[in-house]
């Protein structure tokens, strides 16, 4: 399937090796070098390759401000490969991040993932209630109590899965091949990073509890 690329990426060399190899392989990158271009261009693409050091401003402000106003996915190219760094990428709304020198095959591996992954139909159900927590699958809208939950897209995945078997427990390996669309490809600590953060933003420990060894589950 081709892809709508934007490329965000301030280093020459980098970004035509990026592009000849999108092009080579079907897709439809366009490369821009600042940050400001991604912030008005995204909406003409599928996808976004972010690099995080541009000239105008860092990328994870970039990450954070596509998230406010798109729900297009986003992979992080790096060359902060401390863990610090990645968190910080997957808690801004990343769907995926890599570690640059990028190695190509990988790089086309996880458009693929990525890409698939979002134009997948939405979750079929209608809402799922537990205690005061309430996931609306098909306008993708939590609340908790009276209050609106903000989630990132990703997050908002890892909770649909969850919900959808309200009551049961999910293992992590199928929580990773449903919302990354491959268990051996998707990364677990994206997983750990992104129940933690719907635990924080929910802020109710009791329905999204932990099967140690295992998974989780949602619900009382």
């Amino acid at each position: 399937m081709a892809v709508r690329v934007l490329l965000v990426e301030d280093d020459d060399g980098v970004a035509d090796a990026l592009v000849d190899v999108l092009t080579a392989h079907g897709h439809r990158p366009t490369r821009v070098s600042r940050g400001a271009d991604a912030l008005t261009r995204h909406r003409e693409h599928d996808l976004v390759l972010l690099d995080l050091g541009l000239p105008d401003v860092d990328g994870l402000e970039v990450l954070r401000k596509l998230r406010r106003v798109a729900e297009l996915p986003v992979i992080v190219l790096t060359a902060r490969g401390e863990e610090r760094s990645v968190v910080r990428g997957l808690r801004s709304g990343a769907d995926d991040y890599l570690v640059k020198p990028v190695r190509m095959a990988e790089l086309l591996a996880r458009i693929d993932v990525v890409t698939r992954r979002h134009s997948a139909a939405s979750p079929a159900g209608e809402a799922v209630a537990a205690a005061d927590v309430r996931v609306d699958l098909r306008t993708r809208r939590v609340r908790v109590g009276e209050r609106d939950v903000e989630l990132t897209p990703k997050e908002f995945d890892v909770l649909a899965v969850l919900a959808n078997h309200a009551g049961t427990a999910v293992s992590r390996q199928k929580l990773m091949d449903e919302v990354w669309g491959d268990a051996y490809l998707a990364i677990s600590r994206s997983l750990d990073v992104h129940i933690a953060q719907l635990r924080a933003k929910l802020d109710r420990p009791q329905v999204l509890t932990t099967i140690r060894g295992f998974g989780y589950r949602f619900g009382e």
